[in-house]
């Protein structure tokens, strides 16, 4: 205000005049979508260079008669390698697989994970230590994880697992000699090493829970399995299904461990959808039927998923 009692019009820092509303006019907001755009553009083209052409690509791929093994041969065949899917037992046997392996991890998962986070949630001290312990095997490459079970956990006679059931006179196994010790191990391993994601995600879920209602259950005198089943598991059930989700996504496409321990092996006995695609593109040099059975596993994924999504939504 002057001494007279004019208004004096606000001005900006360092004494400049305020922008009016002409400056962000449609020419101003042009400036900006087309300053956005520069800085998004190259992570979009990397993006682009880096999941979606590759996808494109295998599909054109899948599409071909490509065998380094017979290159004359080569050429496009449309749906062929596709239609060779459905009469391929060994495909149904390795779909089988994957199948058995991730609902049998998932499952194994939730469980522990859920009973650990029930424990650690009424430890009175010691749970920031278990914390850090129980997270420590997700840190740690499955590849790394596959070469200590094979070397130290599964050698017949002097591994860990061996030792304990030669002490016990349980006597010695094979468990990757054995066609279904072999499967039962690296369900072991896997639920072994991503448990502890599952066990993080529920005891924060757990520990969100309101406390009151709990105190009203209890002053009904509902028994502690019936506060767990009414109260608990509604609560915490969309954390339970994401991670059914998420757990579902990576069993499906597990490689790095399986490989390590057993190569698919004894025989196809542990051999995934995920590693009979890696076997028939790069041992057997059948790309274009490999890159078949890599969309075929990708289909799977999404529809898989998609349900377990509408499963979420739908309650």
């Amino acid at each position: 205000m002057t001494g007279d009692g004019e208004a004096v019009p606000a001005r900006g820092w360092g004494g400049d005049d305020p922008p009016s509303r002409r400056d962000y006019g449609p020419e101003s907001r042009r400036r900006e979508h087309r300053f956005a755009a520069a800085l998004l553009g190259p992570a979009f083209m990397a993006l682009i260079a880096t999941t979606t052409f590759p996808l494109f690509y295998l599909v054109w791929v899948s599409m071909q008669r490509l065998d380094l093994g017979m290159p004359f041969m080569n050429g496009f065949t449309g749906t062929a390698n596709y239609m060779q899917l459905l009469s391929d037992p060994r495909f149904w046997q390795s779909l089988g697989a994957s199948l058995v392996y991730t609902v049998s991890t998932v499952v194994l998962q939730v469980v522990i994970g859920l009973g650990l986070a029930l424990a650690v949630l009424e430890m009175k001290r010691g749970q920031s230590l278990f914390r850090v312990i129980a997270i420590l095997p997700v840190v740690l490459s499955p590849a790394v994880v596959g070469m200590v079970w094979r070397s130290f956990m599964l050698t017949p006679e002097f591994g860990v697992i061996d030792y304990l059931g030669i002490t016990a006179g349980l006597g010695s196994h094979n468990w990757l000699g054995d066609p279904t010790l072999a499967m039962i191990s690296v369900i072991v391993i896997h639920t072994w090493q991503w448990t502890p994601f599952a066990f993080m995600v529920l005891l924060a879920s757990l520990a969100a829970l309101p406390d009151d209602l709990y105190e009203a259950a209890r002053i009904d005198r509902a028994s502690g399995w019936q506060r767990f089943t009414r109260i608990t598991l509604p609560l915490i059930r969309p954390a339970i299904i994401m991670v059914i989700i998420m757990r579902t996504m990576v069993a499906l496409t597990a490689f790095a461990a399986i490989f390590t321990v057993t190569g698919g092996g004894p025989g196809t006995a542990t051999e995934i959808l995920n590693l009979y695609a890696y076997r028939k593109s790069f041992t057997e040099l059948s790309l274009g039927y490999g890159a078949a059975l890599a969309v075929a596993l990708l289909l799977l994924t999404i529809a898989i998923s998609g349900l377990l999504f509408l499963l979420r939504r739908g309650k």
